[in-house]
């Protein structure tokens, strides 16, 4: 009887089937690269298995380059691109911010890997990202307000900040206090899945 048990609850967190597989592309710096971890507990491989556990037939693949800058990211996105991922979670902003560059060259860099997207016919979640409070209080507002202008002129899911409920927990980041650790990852994975199922829903619709 426990056996029958064990193989039912195998079979519900498996993909129904014939569904097919829907690639996202997790695409960032080293928040999505997985810095510092081993690669299975990098936010891409922990996103897959989660989704996957919960019955969705995913591919997820790790876009993430350590230190890569929004413009860094626009010069390699038609690559991955190339690849024809269903869904894109743009996660890119964090480098830009450390290093004080023009939240406007930010946005429109941002915007152009938008549109690349749409021409591909890929859908996007944005990342949100918040500046550091060393380069003042008005760069922080211009460079915080990029995310939510960007998702309302595309009507794009905004997931507010990928490091929601990490970065001010020093047992969810590693000793850099930058970069989450293998608890940090399970944190933003546990915030994001609800948008991205939705966004899975919708593309089944």
């Amino acid at each position: 009887m426990r056996w029958v048990v064990f193989v039912s609850m195998i079979c519900l967190a498996q993909p129904a089937m014939g569904e097919s597989t829907v690639h996202i592309l997790a695409f960032g710096d080293s928040l999505t690269a997985g810095y510092g971890l081993a690669p299975s507990d990098s936010f891409a491989a922990r996103l897959e298995q989660r989704l996957r556990e919960k019955g969705r037939a995913v591919r997820v693949t790790n876009a993430g380059v350590s230190g890569d800058t929004t413009g860094g990211g626009l010069a390699r996105l038609p690559w991955s691109l190339e690849d024809k991922p269903d869904l894109v979670i743009l996660e890119l902003g964090a480098n830009d911010g450390l290093r004080g560059l023009d939240p406007e060259r930010m946005r429109a860099n941002l915007e152009a890997m938008i549109e690349l997207c749409r021409k591909a016919d890929t859908r996007v979640i944005l990342a949100g990202m918040r500046a550091p409070v060393n380069w003042g209080l008005p760069y922080k507002k211009h460079f915080d307000a990029v995310f939510p202008d960007l998702a309302s002129k595309y009507d794009l899911p905004l997931y507010p900040f990928f490091l929601e409920g990490v970065v001010a927990d020093n047992a969810l980041v590693l000793d850099d206090g930058l970069h989450p650790n293998a608890r940090g990852v399970e944190r933003i994975v546990d915030g994001i899945v609800p948008l991205i199922e939705a966004e899975l829903d919708s593309l089944r619709s």
